[in-house]
């Protein structure tokens, strides 16, 4: 039936993803021939003019910038105002220098270009001969002349020296003014077990909205809008995150920009080896270890090494890096369990067969609530591999590939909330990432970067006990050995399954860009575009969720609600995009630069290979075929235009006090989460949902006649945009230091959010059935119907002021603090619905989940001025310091018969909040009163426990040899034993409501109680 329908399609001569494949491979055709296509910048620039003595300008003076590693040599000439550009230069250090007729040649011998940035430098020339040199010191300058974008570089000495947890680069993220740290709510922004965050929430942004760019190409996986490759933080030379103002350039994506340049060879051969050992020995135990004096079990082992130089000296070069995680942790479990009256006096045949896979109570807290404390094991091992090679083929054209691998094993016994030992997950991912950028001088005046990116991730996750349900007596509809159901006890004790799981993918993603930048007279013009194609190969099944609101409702093994979908799934989904921009940089006056760009995007409809999306059509009541019996699953959105404004002013006219002020449109690519669910529907599986008093031995024969759940996506579904500006002031004091004062604001609409369509009104459903007339189970019976849409808006206004001092007499220090307030209906696109009310989406607004009032960040270095005796000298510090307000949380009832779905509706409040700060008791509970009906208080009113978090490593340099280093290290992490709390629980009545279990991160991340860690490395 599915082969005959697809070809009677065909047959008709009408093809819906046939025409708009064709014409979108017309317009890559037509814009590669005309401009190439571009994303980011990956290397710098110099400009500036040239004068002589009185001030006159110098037309034909000679500008060489020369590699001090490479030997690479860019030469441009000064045109008839003096001005000069010099484009596409690798983030490094060269030596620049200025030669004209009649005048001594100027010489600066050390200058350092940061990824991304455009120095501004003026050369005033003394009357000579050529022959004669001057030699300067110039600094690179702190403040940013030439672009208005707010970005934030970490440099290659910073990364191998501050105290970095984990040594994930992507934590170099938080240091960034507007970062915040991961809330308890976020998905891809908590740590994975060895691996660490995958994503960031920056300035107010979701953190599927941040771009992760590797040599200038997307690595975006866009089933989360999460990294797909972590490059060991060995192989990245520079690190820089652009968080407003965004270049046309910039694409995808509505947020910041996280831009990672990776280090190449050089003429002469450099490496190094290296070692970081932790072990609980040397560690403070967790706060809630409440069992034990000493700290559970943990290993870690981080090793590797590097390798750099020459292929063919001064034209081809290579760098490879290798990093490897060997991980074992006995990881903290704190859970609501069972006391011995309640295990003896189960008499339900299913509850009496679980009981066992629960421990005894070997806590009781404040309130006579049995408890287990304890520990569960974890394995995560890990091994990274990088290699680049660059070659310079001739003086116009250079060319660079960059190479990644990673291979993950892990066992997670806290997947998905799971509270016990003996559940959680097994997952093997891997990943890969190959970049390959050319560039290509035509002139002077004239050049063109093409790259070419392919990511790929593959892997799969599945239930760690692989028992059967029906071995037990549990009725959800599973009858093979892949997991029992995943079941949630007063909203605390969670064992079994994960209920999604098994599961797991392969995602491929191909990306094509390229720039064409030209300069005339006082214009700095850019070109380009990017087509992006994402490949996501799905299969899951699961074991369901069941729900119970009371020890009691368990022991009586009667869930109030049940979901699962039934059959294994599987789906190919296909998105392609295209992007054009255009910028033109012009210096209006010495002291003026506008920056005038537009950026375009058409983000293709998704399409699945076999037509498995099947959607639900409301006004017909009925399910419908993608790609049969409808063209798209959703509209086209081909009129993404976004304009990028921008103003640099250098108040001063000497570069030391400039105002920046832009404004921008930005637009998100949506993720393939949003389109998935849908080849879930019937005829390939049965997902079901039901609330009520549901059996655990017949759980599947009470919701089957009145549950099917099917997925959907509004057929006007839009990309998500945010509109931003911002406005900020530098200054540069004295040498080696500034500030920076600056207000960024934004407002975020169609946002993607999940509802349900189907929530009861007045205790009936809109939809009691499918039509008679559906081509797909006509009239069967409807449970919640869960739409996919872009109702969601958010706000956010943020201002900070941040201090820079390069490192000077020892000393480097990036500090900030922020005051800001983020608002949003929702702050999670991946996530199911959990709205109060489905059809008062603006009752959703309040604060975000991630939203932190104040943040503080400081990360400094310093070498102490010890000389003399090997043993005195080569110490040093590095510090990283956070300090951060709470996240708010939002409370609500187990009630799940007003929306279907428990956990979702608000209670009343009945007096004030009042913030008590104990774990016992954060907050007073009396207030929050569990009605039948929605609540009167609003989403994310509560704020939780604050941040804060101090780091601090210990350095001693040797070198025994000329060509030799050796670097000892002791990192302390959360140097004071400050326990970082996680939320107080949420649900009003459960045993949990108000009291705080565990900390904010698991032992071994940021803030969770001190550990030690010793480092060795060797560099040669």
């Amino acid at each position: 039936m599915h082969e005959t329908t697809q070809g009677d399609a065909s047959s008709s001569g009408f093809s819906p993803e046939r025409t708009v494949r064709c014409r979108l491979v017309m317009v890559v055709l037509l814009v590669l021939r005309v401009t190439a296509p571009s994303d980011a910048q990956t290397v710098a620039a110099l400009q500036g003019r040239v004068f002589d003595e009185s001030g006159a300008v110098v037309s034909g003076a000679t500008i060489t910038v020369r590699s001090r590693v490479t030997g690479s040599v860019r030469s441009v000439s000064s045109d008839a105002e003096g001005r000069y550009y010099v484009t596409a230069i690798p983030a490094g250090t060269y030596e620049v220098t200025t030669a004209a007729r009649g005048f001594q040649s100027e010489v600066i011998q050390e200058l350092t270009f940061e990824v991304g940035r455009t120095i501004v430098r003026e050369f005033r020339l003394r009357v000579g001969d050529t022959h004669e040199t001057v030699v300067v010191r110039a600094e690179s300058p702190l403040v940013d002349r030439a672009s208005s974008t707010v970005g934030h570089v970490v440099t290659r000495q910073e990364i191998q020296e501050i105290p970095l947890n984990g040594r994930h680069f992507i934590d170099l993220s938080l240091l960034v003014p507007g970062s915040v740290a991961p809330s308890q709510t976020g998905f891809s922004t908590r740590p994975i077990r060895g691996v660490g965050a995958l994503a960031v929430n920056i300035s107010g942004n979701r953190e599927e909205a941040v771009g992760f760019l590797v040599n200038g190409v997307s690595t975006n996986n866009l089933t989360f809008g999460s990294l797909i490759f972590e490059p060991p933080v060995g192989s990245i030379q520079e690190f820089k995150v652009d968080n407003s103002g965004l270049s046309p350039e910039h694409g995808h994506v509505s947020g910041a920009i996280a831009n990672i340049v990776t280090r190449s060879g050089t003429d002469a051969f450099h490496g190094d080896v290296f070692e970081f050992a932790r072990n609980d020995a040397f560690d403070a135990r967790n706060f809630f270890e409440f069992t034990s004096p000493e700290p559970h079990q943990f290993t870690r082992n981080q090793f590797g090494g590097s390798l750099g130089g020459p292929i063919w000296r001064g034209r081809t070069f290579f760098f490879g890096s290798y990093d490897g995680i060997r991980q074992r942790q006995g990881v903290d479990m704190n859970s609501l369990v069972l006391t011995d009256e309640q295990r003896g006096a189960a008499t339900d045949p299913v509850i009496r067969q679980l009981i066992p896979l629960i421990p005894h109570a070997n806590f009781f807290d404040v309130d006579g609530t049995p408890r287990f404390v304890g520990s569960a094991p974890a394995v995560a091992n890990i091994d990274r591999s990088t290699i680049d090679i660059r070659y310079s083929a001739g003086k116009n054209d250079r060319i660079q590939g960059f190479y990644g691998a990673q291979r993950v094993k892990a066992i997670e016994p806290g997947s998905q909330g799971n509270s016990i030992p003996g559940f959680g997950q097994v997952s093997r991912p891997r990943a890969s990432i190959l970049t390959l950028n050319e560039t290509h001088i035509f002139g002077s005046a004239l050049l063109n970067e093409a790259r070419f990116g392919r990511s790929v991730l593959i892997g799969g996750t599945f239930p760690a006990a692989k028992l059967n349900p029906l071995d037990f007596g549990i009725g959800n509809g599973v009858t093979r050995s892949i997991g029992l159901p995943q079941m949630i006890v007063a909203g605390d004790l969670n064992f079994g399954g994960p209920g999604t799981l098994p599961q797991g993918r392969t995602d491929t993603s191909y990306v094509l860009n390229d720039t064409l930048t030209r300069t005339s007279g006082r214009h700095f013009m850019k070109f380009g575009g990017e087509y992006r194609h994402f490949i996501n190969e799905n299969f899951a099944e699961g074991t369901g969720v069941f729900n119970f609101p009371s020890v009691q409702a368990f022991l009586a093994a009667t869930a109030n609600a049940f979901t699962i979908t039934l059959g294994e799934r599987r789906s190919l989904i296909d998105q392609r995009a295209l992007g054009l921009f255009f910028q033109d940089r012009i210096t209006a006056a010495d002291n003026i630069t506008l920056e005038l760009g537009m950026r375009y995007e058409w983000h293709v409809t998704p399409t699945e290979r076999d037509n498995r999306f099947i959607v639900f059509d409301a006004p017909t009541a009925s399910l419908v075929r993608v790609g049969v019996d409808r063209d798209t699953i959703y509209r086209q959105n081909n009129r993404n235009f976004e304009p990028r404004l921008g103003l640099t002013w250098d108040l001063t006219s000497d570069g030391r006090t400039v105002v920046h002020a832009a404004y921008t449109r930005t637009v998100d690519e949506p993720g393939t989460t949003a389109v998935r669910d849908t080849a879930g529907n019937p005829p390939f599986a049965t997902p079901l949902t039901a609330s009520g008093e549901i059996s655990l031995a017949n759980a599947v024969g009470t919701t089957q006649p009145a549950g099917l759940a099917p997925a959907t996506v509004d057929p006007e579904f839009r990309n998500a945009s945010v509109h931003s500006w911002t406005v900020n002031v530098q200054r540069q004091i004295g040498r080696d230091s500034a500030f920076t004062v600056g207000y960024l604001g934004s407002h975020g609409s169609n946002l993607r959010i999940s509802r349900n369509l189907n929530q009861p009104v007045n205790g009936v459903r809109p939809f009691d059935a499918l039509s008679s007339s559906s081509t797909i189970l006509p009239s069967t019976p409807l449970g919640n119907i869960t739409q996919v849409e872009t109702t969601g808006f958010s706000n956010y206004h943020g201002g900070w002021i941040s201090m820079t001092r390069r490192l000077s007499r020892g000393l480097q220090v990036n500090g900030s603090y922020t005051l800001s307030k983020a608002l949003d209906t929702n702050s999670l696109n991946s996530s199911g619905f959990a709205v109060q009310n489905s059809f008062d989406i603006p009752n959703q607004y309040g604060l975000s989940d991630f939203d932190a009032r104040q943040r503080f960040i400081l990360s400094a270095t310093y070498a102490l001025p010890f000389i003399g005796h090997v043993l005195t000298r080569g110490w040093q510090l590095a510090t990283i310091v956070q300090a951060q307000s709470g996240n708010p949380v939002n409370i609500v009832t187990s009630n799940a018969s007003l929306t279907g779905t428990p956990n979702t509706v608000r209670p009343d409040l009945t007096g004030p909040v009042r913030i008590i700060g104990s774990v016992d008791r954060w907050f007073d509970p009396s207030v929050f009163v569990a009605i039948n009906r929605f609540g009167n208080l609003g989403r994310n009113v509560v704020i939780g426990p604050g941040f804060n978090n101090t780091d601090l490593s210990a350095i001693k340099n040797v070198r025994p040899a000329d060509h030799v280093a050796l670097q000892f290290r002791v990192d302390v992490f959360d140097l004071f034993n400050h326990p970082n709390f996680g939320p107080p629980g949420n649900i009003v009545g459960s045993p949990t409501f108000g009291k705080i279990t565990r900390t904010r991160l698991p032992t071994g991340e940021a803030g969770s109680s001190r550990q030690i860690q010793f480092g060795a490395r060797m560099s040669f």
